[in-house]
């Protein structure tokens, strides 16, 4: 057996038969691994003493993990697999033409095989390095290697049950598992930080939600606290509405079917062409540099820099960490060095959502060539204009290309924004729920469309 037959013979979730799934499909089975992700992170790991990374709330989020569940490593050996193939892709060092059916099978196919190492990977890595490990009065003893190993056994059974849950959903359901499991984690974190009476962690005197929080606070006497949680849940909305603004902001050209005169559709260029895939991929790769510092440090080499109670405070990680200083400003505590760290940390996000959105395009079938070739087999063309792919490629090209870049960098910034504004959680997390659920719901009007629409849903399906 050749390596390619290798990759065309992984293990699947075996996708639909018919071309088209009705609305209640999809809803079904969306809502089934929804539900079994809630599930899951609930399930915690057998044999776990230390859970050094339950302090990393925010990578939690971000990754759409629960540290001390069998959901420990979340989406992040996905995106990282995702990550490497693009940029060995975009370096030209794997070719792929994903136009071709063949070479479009053979990406998958190594994709998956990338997943499933770092899913083991990442799992060894959480045991071995001391994140999640066994109780520490058993260290020294063949009772603790083999508890390594029944954490890293579970870990990877996680990790794997992820990969198949995110390809159920996007084979039967709405968008990708990615998406619908980090939204998942976001929106569970706004709601307690928002809404939740129970006593805070860190001051019992007050709760945990800051809508509670901010009346307890004016009924003691503490305006500065009132202020600092009312700027957290203003920031929380004022992102939430220029995101969903941001969405909504698109370029629709008029298409008509060849075959059907007076029938015709227009077809989106979102402004934020490349929806909420280069954030997650900058943000997780963030992420993974703050866990492999903390982890780094507790085995004494310190090479990306030292953290103290999961925050960063010196070195490589402290530069790529966000600062609230929104907050800093309104205490009076803000310092030349946290601006320094602010803008750069902007840069950062910004350079590295054009970079991952340029390379999305490329690897996604999302450029001009890619899009013209899907409205030629769809029957479409552009009014006014000659049949041909070349032609409809130039002009899809004058959007595209300015599209990805305009919207990575504008996606780039708000996220960054959102970050350093204080949000009630994660800007990251909290920029990409917005983006998933308002692409939800175009999904469910297209949907609703080509169910009240038969001619056109023969169109899109052929």
């Amino acid at each position: 057996m050749n390596i390619r037959q290798l990759l065309l013979n992984l293990p699947e979730v075996e996708g639909p038969t018919q071309k088209y799934l009705s609305f209640k499909e999809k809803l079904k089975w969306t809502g089934i691994m929804l539900v079994l992700f809630y599930i899951l992170s609930l399930v915690p790991l057998f044999g776990l003493g230390q859970n050094a990374l339950q302090r990393f709330e925010i990578l939690s989020i971000i990754l759409g993990a629960s540290f001390g569940s069998i959901l420990s490593l979340g989406i992040g050996p996905l995106v990282t697999a995702s990550i490497v193939l693009q940029l060995l892709n975009g370096s030209g060092i794997l070719k792929f033409d994903l136009t071709k059916k063949e070479d479009r099978q053979t990406f998958q196919g190594l994709q998956k095989i990338f997943g499933i190492f770092f899913v083991v990977f990442e799992a060894a890595v959480y045991v071995l390095m001391g994140g999640l490990a066994p109780p520490a009065s058993l260290a020294g003893t063949s009772a603790y290697r083999l508890l390594e190993l029944a954490l890293i056994a579970q870990l990877a059974i996680g990790g794997l049950l992820v990969m198949f849950m995110d390809e159920v959903v996007s084979k039967w359901g709405f968008g990708s598992g990615i998406s619908l499991f980090i939204a998942a984690g976001v929106s569970q974190s706004v709601f307690i930080r928002a809404l939740s009476p129970m006593p805070s962690p860190n001051n019992p005197a007050t709760s945990t939600g800051a809508l509670p929080a901010f009346f307890q606070s004016l009924q003691a006497g503490d305006p500065t606290g009132a202020i600092l949680l009312l700027s957290q849940i203003a920031a929380t909305i004022i992102v939430f509405i220029m995101a969903v603004y941001m969405q909504s902001m698109k370029v629709e050209l008029p298409l008509s079917f060849g075959r059907v005169r007076g029938q015709g559709i227009r077809w989106p260029l979102s402004f934020n062409y490349t929806s909420n895939i280069p954030v997650i991929l900058v943000s997780a790769l963030i992420a993974n540099v703050n866990l492999w510092a903390q982890l780094l440090q507790q085995k004494g080499y310190p090479i990306l820099g030292t953290l103290a109670n999961g925050v960063p405070i010196s070195g490589i990680v402290s530069w790529l960490s966000p600062i609230n200083i929104a907050q800093r400003i309104l205490t009076g505590g803000v310092l030349w060095s946290d601006i320094a760290k602010t803008a750069v940390y902007l840069i950062a996000l910004i350079i590295g959502c054009v970079v991952f959105s340029y390379l999305w395009v490329q690897t996604a079938g999302m450029d001009a060539k890619s899009q013209a070739k899907q409205i030629m087999n769809s029957g479409l063309q552009i009014p006014g204009f000659r049949r041909d792919e070349r032609v409809l490629e130039r002009i899809l090209d004058r959007y595209i290309a300015p599209l990805t870049i305009m919207g990575a960098i504008a996606v780039g910034i708000l996220a960054g924004l959102a970050d350093i504004s204080g949000a009630l959680t994660n800007g990251t997390g909290l920029l990409l729920t917005v983006m998933i659920i308002y692409k939800l719901y175009e999904d469910i009007a297209r949907q609703h469309m080509m169910d009240m629409n038969p001619l056109l849903r023969r169109f899109i399906t052929t």
